[in-house]
């Protein structure tokens, strides 16, 4: 028999570095889970991808057990490590802080493309110049 879920938690924690200290340790202590099992396991799987924000899902079951996925980055930090940009503008508008070529948005809708609401390329690129533009970035036509 399939165990029963009680809850999904949804965080952003930096890959290789999860520790019991905010976010995940209030998130996961409030549920009653074993922090650091956690954070060894998701430390354990994501060393790879060191010092790169990365979203997790956290599915908690009834007997305190629990298992996660990771997804990609969120975009704009896929957009800021393809362009080697330290941060997006404030005013996207006014100030241009960078500038992406069509290659450079194919590659990053690519590595995003699993996490994405998209059924081509195409539709996933839209998305990530839409993501540049409102960071400041001018994206080639």
């Amino acid at each position: 028999m399939a165990k029963k879920i009680k809850t999904k938690i949804k965080l952003q924690v930096i890959a290789g570095q999860a520790n019991p200290a905010p976010p995940v340790g209030p998130a996961l202590g409030q549920h009653g889970l074993n922090i650091m099992d956690f954070c060894n396991a998701f430390n354990e799987k994501t060393k790879e991808q060191m010092g790169t924000k990365l979203p997790v899902v956290i599915t908690v079951y009834e007997d305190r057990t629990f298992d996660f996925i990771t997804k990609q980055p969120p975009a704009a930090e896929l957009i800021k490590k393809e362009i080697n940009l330290k941060k997006g503008s404030g005013s996207s508008k006014k100030e241009k802080v960078g500038k992406m070529t069509k290659d450079q948005v194919r590659r990053v809708a690519e590595a995003k493309m699993e996490d994405l609401n998209a059924n081509s390329i195409e539709q996933a690129m839209k998305i990530i110049a839409g993501t540049a533009r409102s960071m400041g970035v001018e994206v080639e036509k």
